[in-house]
């Protein structure tokens, strides 16, 4: 005889006609900045052919319905506002569709699908687009952290506004330190991420989510050359023959009695990614309810120290669950971001998650963290692992500079 469902399980698996669906959660390949497939791609150029292939992905809705397009970004110029509006009206939605950008640090793409997600709920909207895009190639560098501080911060001593600015590697390496996360037991972790993105992507899990890009690329070793077109179709990040071995012959990247390197931390990435989401009712009224893929279910963010940043899942996962009255055991896939290592074993650790559970086709030591893209691309990979499992219930969680954590919930249909 079956265990009878959880109270609070059968709650968030209830259907209802205001749930917020999702019918199409569409990303770019994910590839390395300054050197990886799309170098020499522009951010809204990167935007524009996801936004285009998510009207492709649902030709039956009407452009003109799409009551807002938000935009996660966090290194573009202008916030990425006008670059994010071009793309989108470069790729066929009417300008009569609004368009905003959000800035939430590495979870601004998480952050856009649920500005969207809360705007239907509050009946602001019925259709709408949340996502992500980042070129760290062109926007990532000196200009991304001050180096000028207004006085009164130090005058004031606060030392939590001045950590506001501590480099990400040295974030990781407290939390490292402060919580006995070895580096063996980080190096093991990076290993395994690219080996499950490596098996993922040979198996071809990630091409229903990947709209090819096709682009110009200029050939490092012919830089008088003119550029190539070439279509970018998978991840370029991954390591198909990475070893622990290897992973421990790295030296330190950010102290020298670090434990933090470049292979047990995030590749610095490009990309973009897009979720269509909408009323259920209003899919119902359209005709779309085939194309519901999963529902949103809430999110949540939380506040932790600026100096300790990576531990922002377990803050924030703690009040989402209390949110929707779940807990650890009712998730199915937990898609975490690794900003680094230590941050991620910490979090799963400290929640005491099931590692089998956490970022089954690899995370973002392997796949690569194009900043603003990040939520999104995780959301893109979370649907199709749930349906491939069989699992109901998806978290996509991550660490977010200046100390906080957010995280979502998902359900698919």
């Amino acid at each position: 005889m079956a265990s009878p469902i959880p109270r609070g399980l059968k709650q968030v698996l209830q259907k209802s006609p205001n749930d917020i669906v999702i019918l199409s959660s569409l990303r770019t390949p994910v590839t390395r900045a300054k050197k990886g497939g799309f170098k020499d791609a522009y951010p809204e150029e990167l935007l524009a052919n996801v936004l285009k292939a998510t009207l492709k992905a649902n030709p039956n809705l009407d452009p003109a319905l799409i009551e807002e397009v938000t935009i996660g970004s966090v290194l573009q110029e202008l916030g990425g506002a006008k670059a994010g509006r071009m793309a989108q009206i470069h790729a066929g939605y009417p300008h009569t569709v609004p368009f905003n950008t959000i800035n939430r640090q590495c979870s601004s793409g998480l952050a856009a699908i649920t500005a969207v997600a809360n705007g239907i709920r509050a009946g602001a909207a019925n259709v709408g687009i949340g996502g992500g895009m980042e070129s760290m190639t062109r926007n990532y560098g000196s200009r991304a952290i001050p180096t000028v501080l207004w006085p009164e911060l130090k005058a004031s001593h606060s030392q939590d506004a001045q950590d506001c600015i501590m480099p990400m590697g040295l974030t990781s390496e407290n939390v490292a330190k402060r919580y006995g996360i070895s580096r063996a037991d980080q190096d093991a972790f990076a290993a395994d991420s690219h080996k499950k993105a490596s098996a993922a992507q040979k198996a071809g899990r990630f091409d229903s989510e990947i709209v090819p890009v096709t682009t110009k690329f200029y050939a490092p070793e012919h830089p008088d050359a003119p550029p190539q077109d070439i279509t970018v179709s998978q991840d370029d990040g991954i390591r198909h023959n990475l070893s622990v071995e290897k992973m421990a012959s790295l030296k330190p990247a950010f102290a020298a009695d670090g434990a933090s390197t470049a292979g047990n931390s995030s590749q610095v990435s490009d990309g973009a990614a897009a979720a269509l989401l909408m009323r259920r009712s209003t899919a119902e009224e359209l005709g779309l309810s085939g194309s519901i893929k999963a529902r949103w279910v809430a999110s949540a963010v939380a506040g932790c120290a600026p100096d300790e940043m990576g531990v922002g899942p377990a803050v924030a996962i703690p009040k989402l669950l209390e949110q929707v009255g779940l807990t650890v055991p009712d998730v199915g896939v937990w898609e975490i971001n690794e900003a680094f290592a230590s941050q991620a074993l910490y979090s799963v650790r400290k929640l005491g998650i099931d590692e089998a559970k956490v970022n089954p086709n690899g995370g973002a030591i392997a796949i690569g963290h194009p900043l603003g893209a990040t939520g999104a691309r995780q959301l893109a990979d979370l649907l199709p692992e749930l349906e491939r499992s069989g699992q109901d219930v998806g978290v996509v969680s991550m660490c977010i500079g200046t100390g906080m954590g957010m995280a979502g919930m998902f359900v698919r249909e």
